[in-house]
């Protein structure tokens, strides 16, 4: 069995209880190399395996799935966050279903929700937002046309982008176009959940040279969006005066 395990954004608490207890089970176990804590590797049994995918291509990581398959050996491909996000893993499975390799995935938490969590936001605040938007700026890996960076922030809503720290004032360019308004708040938060964490707010005008001079060129949440600092209306879930299926609303 092949499972694809999501870590969690850095904090070895934050991996799920299924996610560990395969990881103590594997035999075999390929890790995103310095995205990926050391910590998580120390509840594996005597005499696992390990391969560092830092220094893999696709084809070197399949081959260690077939031969750990054929020999009926567990294995786990442990991915940082959220295996599903920016994880490069379709490719992975539509290889093992086409040669019949059985495989699971198990999610875990994403870098953008403990980023939010980090500076104590919620994304979703009735009436400033109720999307989230996940992106990243176009690089080495291309976006559609229709959800460049521009495009995406006319809709004003939260933002996370991933993977662009490294070109922050290109980012900082295209939303500034998009929103429209060079004073929306912006925070960026290096390794969330990370004994290192760091986290650097501005606005869409200013946090350009912050992070510059805080030295951050990779593995950074950008947060974007009026969530981070605006007034919000009270939700209705909790509202005292408002009936839901479990308790009639005050009069």
């Amino acid at each position: 069995m092949i499972s694809f395990v999501g870590a969690g954004p850095g904090d070895v608490e934050l991996i799920t209880v299924k996610g560990q207890r395969r990881l103590k089970e594997a035999d075999v176990i390929i890790f995103a190399g310095s995205l990926v804590s050391d910590e998580h590797l120390k509840v594996a049994k005597d005499g696992c395996e390990f391969h560092n995918s830092a220094k893999m291509h696709l084809d070197q990581v399949l081959d260690v799935m077939r031969k750990a398959n054929n020999e009926g050996k567990k294995l786990v491909r442990l991915h940082t966050g959220d295996p599903t996000i920016y994880g490069a893993i379709q490719e992975q499975m539509d290889a093992l279903e086409r040669e019949g390799i059985e495989y699971e995935i198990i999610p875990g938490v994403s870098s953008f929700t403990a980023a939010a969590t980090a500076i104590k936001r919620e994304f979703t605040l009735p009436d400033v937002s109720q999307t989230v938007i996940l992106t990243r700026i176009e690089g080495k890996t291309p976006v559609p046309e229709e959800e460049n960076l521009v495009s995406l922030a006319k809709h004003k809503a939260s933002m996370a982008i991933f993977l662009s720290v490294q070109d922050i004032d290109r980012v900082m360019q295209k939303l500034i176009e998009g929103y429209g308004n060079p004073d929306t708040p912006v925070a960026v938060v290096y390794r969330a959940s990370w004994s290192d964490q760091e986290i650097v707010t501005g606005t869409l005008s200013t946090i350009a040279e912050k992070v510059k001079a805080a030295g951050i060129r990779k593995q950074a949440q950008i947060l974007v969006g009026d969530f981070i600092n605006a007034d919000y209306s009270l939700s209705k879930l909790y509202d005292r005066t408002f009936s839901t299926e479990y308790r009639k609303g005050e009069k």
